[in-house]
This record gives structure tokens, C-alpha cells and sequence, in this order.
């Protein structure tokens, strides 16, 4: 998860994987700016990704095109919940968090400049990859150094995941998209595990390039 504040809003990256959880990123975030969240962004649709939203009552919705499809009722809701629950979730938390789940209202087919007041951040569309629905986020910072928001095209925690809803061979490419925006000196949050350096994505990308035969860079 990520919070980024400015003068006017505050916008928080991921809400986490249950209402429990996202009631609590969402307590959080008001002790540490004394506001509301504002805006929410899904780097993608897995459960731990997406099923806190609804405890951001309010917040306008981000996602990559498409993404609205794959949260909509019916199979996808079911397979959020049952991944859900497979991953240890509560069968009564996760059938609250698919009831109450919230879909992104405003669609990311490219780049998309969000003001939050004194601070414009960029949402880009740079998937196919981790999912069908990938999405970053690019943050500026006042020293020059850029904060990026991976969601799971970039883990550092262990070897990227690849299930049913990847899109392999093209991984690297969206990954070539991610650098190519954040640059070489920008500072890369993973979806899971601590803060990289370009130099991890870029040995990340010949690691999926060689799963998937892809060229290398």
C-alpha cells in the first residue's frame, strides 16, 4: 500500500486485502494527515489488492481500463472470493468484502494526471503483465527523485507470481514502460517485499524475459 498527500488530497495505493484491513490503512491515514482519503488507485484486481476498498467511503476510484470487468458481479467476485479464502481470509470477511466491493469509476487507458493540490501524480496504464489490468503510479518528489508504485509487476519479497490471469509474454514490455517512465534513478515500491532500485527491475524483466522467451533488453 502507498499514501500520497497533497495539499488538497490524499490518495492511498492498494486499500488492502479485507475491510478489517482497509478500515484500518483508512484509521491510519487520518491520524498521520488529519484528513480523509480522497482518492483510491488499484494497481490490479487480486483480492489483497482491492477487497478493502469499500472502507474508503467516498474516495474517487482508479484503474486500468477493463479492470471494472474483472470486479464486476458474478465469476469475477466469486473468484476474488474464493481466492481470498484460500489465502486464509475468513469465508464471513471475505463474503462481506465481495458484497460490498467497489469497482473504479474513472478507467486509466493510458496516462492519466491526477491533482491532488500542489502535487500531480501519474497514473499509467503500462500493463498487459502481472494481470490483464496493471497500473502504476508515479509520484514526484521536491529532490528530484521519483517514487513508483509497481503493484505486482515488480516483488522483491520472492520470484514474481505468475497465475492464470498473466499475461507472460508480455510481463517484460510492461516492465521496459515502468522504467521507461520511472527512470533509472527513481526509487520502485513492489507489490510485495521492500524498496527497490532500477537495477532490480531490470534484472526482474531478464528473469521473466527468460521464463517467458522473451528477448532480452
Amino acid at each position: 500500500m502507498g499514501l500520497v498527500v497533497g495539499d488538497d488530497s490524499v490518495l492511498m495505493i492498494d486499500p488492502g486485502s479485507s475491510l478489517r484491513e482497509g478500515a484500518e490503512l483508512r484509521a491510519q491515514a487520518e491520524r498521520l494527515t488529519g484528513r480523509h482519503v480522497t482518492h483510491l488507485a488499484f494497481t490490479h484486481g487480486h483480492f489483497d489488492h482491492v477487497l478493502g476498498g469499500a472502507a474508503f467511503s467516498g474516495a474517487e476510484v482508479y484503474g486500468a481500463v477493463g479492470l471494472e470487468k474483472v470486479l464486476a458481479a458474478g465469476r469475477g467476485q466469486a473468484e476474488l472470493r474464493a481466492d481470498a479464502v484460500r489465502h486464509g481470509l475468513p469465508e464471513e470477511d471475505a463474503d462481506r468484502a465481495t458484497e460490498l466491493l467497489v469497482a473504479p469509476r474513472h478507467l486509466v487507458s493510458g496516462e492519466w494526471t491526477l491533482e491532488l493540490g500542489g502535487l500531480q501524480v501519474l497514473l499509467a496504464n503500462v500493463g498487459p503483465g502481472h494481470t490483464r489490468n496493471d497500473l502504476a503510479v508515479f509520484v514526484p518528489d521536491p529532490s528530484g527523485t521519483e517514487v513508483v508504485f509497481c503493484g505486482d509487476l515488480v516483488e522483491e519479497s520472492g520470484e514474481p507470481l505468475a497465475g492464470p490471469d498473466a499475461v507472460p509474454a508480455q510481463w517484460p514490455a510492461a516492465l521496459d514502460r515502468l522504467l521507461a517512465l520511472g527512470g533509472p534513478d527513481a526509487v520502485y515500491v513492489p507489490g510485495h517485499g521492500a524498496v527497490v532500485d532500477a537495477g532490480f527491475v531490470v534484472a526482474q524483466r531478464a528473469t521473466l524475459a527468460a521464463r517467458s522467451g522473451v528477448s532480452p533488453a
